[in-house]
């Protein structure tokens, strides 16, 4: 059996001892890192826990930070009104005027060419606009929706001084206050715009143009005017894209459509609603039954329903 013999090792120093000799300055130090060791443990379960009880917190107070598109669906969405509410609303009030809606009726005169017929030279744009009420001097810019379905009899929409129920009570509501002007136009030959009803042609595209020129040259407006809609309202802010008009600063078209041609024609053949659409539904448009029905009177009214059949029959571009 072997025995243990201690070794003595006389530079050895007890633990204790070792500690006993640290200086107030190593003690501060060793402070300072086990600080900053929790200071960085605190700042990397921010993210995974402090951002998440805030969030929380946010949605609860109806607080909206800008939402990545993959997680839109979990938020509250108001779903029960007519339209959707902006997330901060702004400072100004509607411009009060004579009538109970707010607005003011204008008519736009432009001339037309003589082979329009109908009423040609003396184009006539029918629009309404809404203002907000800014300080004296100050101008904005103008929201506008141009459609047929304003002070039209056939789809008994009321007078274009009401706001459209579908898009411009809306706009006047959510962001008008925001220092917005809006207004509404009738296209040529609906509501109280003359001549003839004519789908996405030349008259209807001078009207436009003529409309957006006037919007931008207002005393109140600052010469920006934007166009918005859907389905025909969102197809006339292509037509007033073609122009160039300098006053015409963005569209937001709304499943519009950039031509006829490219929504009733296939293949060389034009579709059944071809004729039906054209003539027989927005044909229809600005012919009330009063005196100036004649005005809305057009050559195509005369050649379009033949030549709409006809286009069908036997399909080709000269035929419709």
């Amino acid at each position: 059996m072997i025995e243990g013999i201690p070794v003595e090792d006389d530079k050895s120093t007890p633990l204790s001892d070792k500690f006993s000799n640290l200086t107030s300055s190593n003690i501060k130090l060793l402070g300072i890192a086990v600080s900053m060791a929790i200071i960085m443990l605190l700042v990397s379960l921010q993210g995974w826990i402090i951002d998440d009880v805030v969030d929380e917190i946010k949605k609860d107070l109806g607080i909206y930070d800008r939402v990545p598109v993959w997680e839109r669906s979990e938020w509250p969405y108001t779903t029960d009104q007519a339209n959707g509410f902006v997330m901060e609303y702004g400072g100004y009030e509607l411009l009060e005027t004579e009538n109970e809606w707010g607005s003011t009726h204008h008519f736009v005169n432009f001339e037309l060419p003589l082979s329009e017929g109908g009423s040609a030279p003396n184009g006539v744009v029918s629009l309404a606009v809404w203002l907000p009420n800014v300080p004296e001097g100050v101008t904005v810019p103008v929201i506008a929706e141009f459609g047929p379905y304003f002070d039209e009899v056939s789809v008994e929409t009321p007078s274009i001084e009401v706001p459209g129920t579908w898009l411009g009570q809306m706009i006047i509501d959510q962001i008008l206050p925001h220092g917005y002007a809006f207004a509404q136009v009738s296209v040529m030959g609906t509501g109280r715009s003359n001549h003839c009803m004519d789908l996405m042609g030349n008259a209807e595209q001078l009207g436009v143009d003529a409309a957006v020129t006037w919007l931008g040259t207002q005393d109140w407006s600052n010469g920006a005017v934007s166009m918005i809609g859907k389905s025909y309202d969102g197809s006339t802010p292509w037509q007033a894209a073609t122009f160039g008009n300098e006053y015409l600063k963005t569209i937001v078209p709304i499943s519009g459509l950039i031509g006829v041609m490219e929504l009733m024609w296939k293949n060389g053949s034009s579709e059944a609603r071809a004729p039906i659409m054209h003539n027989g539904v927005y044909g229809s448009y600005g012919v009330d039954g009063d005196e100036e029905d004649i005005g809305n009177l057009c050559p195509d009214y005369i050649i379009g329903p033949g030549t709409g059949v006809a286009a069908y029959m036997w399909g080709g571009e000269f035929a419709g």
